[in-house]
């Protein structure tokens, strides 16, 4: 049974949290060391969108997510999250930025999703154990709560991520390359996953994805981007061949060395 089919024996909060109004992105430029990374991007995910992320190596892709979850603020420009609050945006980053060393249990590993209801000082008491138990089970790995997330495969490490989302009864979530080097029937479980949270539960997803087959085929929505946006739409009419070769154009004419519109020391990015 897929994790789409049991997720209902997991966590199951009084009420889905969902967006009220659309994350809007005006004029937003993020900056390393003054270079832009993302330039004047303007637009914004609707309420219970789902929408894939593309495009080139180096687009800025992973950037975007950050400054929405605010990890990197804006030189120039803003991220509005509507009526979401940082602190119940569920964000999952590559797996090359995890620490697998960090000695911890799968079952301690998934529980932090608590952490936005008890805080990080709070006490996980044993009903709260037990939702992260189940959403374990939830995602096919019944057994290994007391595994370190050391000793697991990538797939199951995204297995875990997802079941600590799922705890996390987020809005928003953001998903940067939740797929990549992950076996293809832990993808077509955490799709399922995915699916559910849009569609049955009315959450807004984002994921950065490098499969173009893979976002036409599941998400309705794409950002097309290239340092700056390309297009942003309906995936059909986002993803055609003259747009792809549009942003593999402008990848490759881009100056890294630029200096961005604003100097970052004395940007006032507003962020809310």
């Amino acid at each position: 049974m897929s994790p789409a089919a049991t997720v209902d024996a997991a966590v199951a909060p009084a009420g889905i949290a969902r967006l009220a109004r659309p994350v809007t992105l005006s004029n937003l430029t993020v900056a390393y060391e003054r270079h832009p990374a993302i330039h004047h991007v303007n637009g914004s995910f609707a309420p219970g969108s789902l929408t894939a992320i593309v495009g080139p190596n180096g687009a800025g892709k992973s950037t975007l997510l950050k400054a929405v979850v605010g990890l990197l603020r804006p030189v120039e420009g803003r991220v509005d999250l509507g009526t979401a609050d940082r602190g119940r945006i569920a964000y999952l980053p590559q797996q090359a930025e995890i620490d697998r060393s960090f000695p911890i249990s799968v079952l301690d590993t998934v529980s932090l999703g608590h952490w936005c209801r008890v805080g990080w000082g709070g006490t996980i008491g044993p009903a709260l154990r037990e939702d992260a138990m189940r959403a374990i089970a939830a995602v096919g790995l019944g057994g290994f709560d007391q595994r370190p997330i050391g000793t697991l495969s990538a797939g199951q490490l995204q297995r875990v991520l997802f079941a600590r989302m799922m705890l996390q009864d987020a809005a928003l979530i953001l998903l940067d390359e939740p797929f990549n080097a992950v076996d293809a029937r832990t993808t077509a479980d955490l799709l399922d996953l995915v699916h559910r949270w849009h569609g049955h539960e009315g959450r807004t997803v984002v994921a950065v994805l490098h499969d173009v087959d893979q976002v036409r085929a599941h998400f309705p929505d794409t950002l097309l981007l290239a340092r700056e946006c390309v297009a942003w739409g309906d995936t059909v009419s986002v993803l055609t061949p003259a747009n792809l070769r549009r942003a593999r154009q402008m990848s490759e004419a881009w100056d890294s060395d630029a200096e961005s519109c604003r100097a970052a020391g004395g940007a006032a990015a507003a962020l809310r």
